[in-house]
């Protein structure tokens, strides 16, 4: 009956001591989800800085461009003002020379002379006209280029920022993809560890029912062989006394 409660014992032990391994199994395996899954918040966090932070530059760059457009209109706009102004008092000079020219020169020479200076002064008039015009399309020319020019960078920037998302983007996969077979590769080897582990403590548990066993049945023979020396013992013993008895009567008779 000993023998008996100590195997169940034993065998109690056995069950408690496995189930303790798998409740530990289960905790590793339910820190490693969440190691993941705080890897790949990390990771989603950054990824959308990144865009963010990208975002704000190119909104940054773009009002930077708007700016200048606009300072370049306002410069264009102050210089076509100017020209005009340059333009209308060029045109009131000479119209006042004409007129004092005219009044001294009727006086002093011939209508013909007048009407050459008058011819004159109009040649000057439209040549200042004709080179302000060539002036403003001048402008308007390199406004324009200088234009296309910023656009063209601004076209370029955009594909770098493009190219730099696209290649945080694959980095934050690979990075994922690393964690998660780093993890799975984790996980099998703890499972194997804990089998292992296991599949020993039962081997040996099973080993020391054997031993445990075989010292009972061991013990039992040995009292089996002594009880039946005993009687054997006790047998001759009574047999013998027995026989003297009879001999010592049947001498006396």
């Amino acid at each position: 009956m000993i023998v008996v409660v100590t195997t169940a014992e034993t065998e109690k032990e056995v069950a408690t001591s496995e189930a303790e391994t798998w409740l530990v199994i289960v905790e590793v395996v339910i820190e490693l989800r969440v190691v993941v899954v705080e890897a790949v918040v990390v990771v989603t966090v950054v990824a959308v800085a990144v865009v963010t932070v990208k975002t704000v530059v190119e909104v940054l760059l773009l009002s930077v461009v708007v700016l200048i457009v606009e300072v370049e209109v306002v410069v264009i706009e102050v210089v076509v003002v100017v020209v005009e102004i340059v333009v209308i008092v060029v045109v009131a000079v000479e119209v006042v020379v004409i007129v004092v020219v005219a009044v001294v020169v009727v006086e002093v020479v011939e209508v013909v002379e007048v009407v050459v200076v008058v011819v004159v002064v109009v040649v000057v008039v439209v040549v200042v006209v004709v080179v302000v015009v060539v002036v403003e399309v001048v402008v308007l020319v390199v406004a324009v280029v200088v234009e296309v020019v910023e656009v063209v960078e601004v076209v370029v920037v955009v594909e770098v920022v493009v190219v730099e998302v696209v290649v945080i983007v694959v980095v934050v996969v690979v990075v994922v993809v690393v964690v998660v077979v780093v993890v799975v590769v984790v996980v099998v080897v703890v499972v194997v560890v804990v089998v292992v582990v296991v599949v020993v403590v039962v081997v040996v548990v099973v080993v020391v029912e054997l031993v445990v066993v075989v010292v009972v049945v061991v013990v039992v023979v040995v009292v089996v062989v002594v009880v039946v020396v005993v009687v054997v013992v006790v047998v001759v013993v009574v047999v013998v006394v027995v026989v003297v008895v009879v001999v010592v009567v049947v001498g006396v008779s």
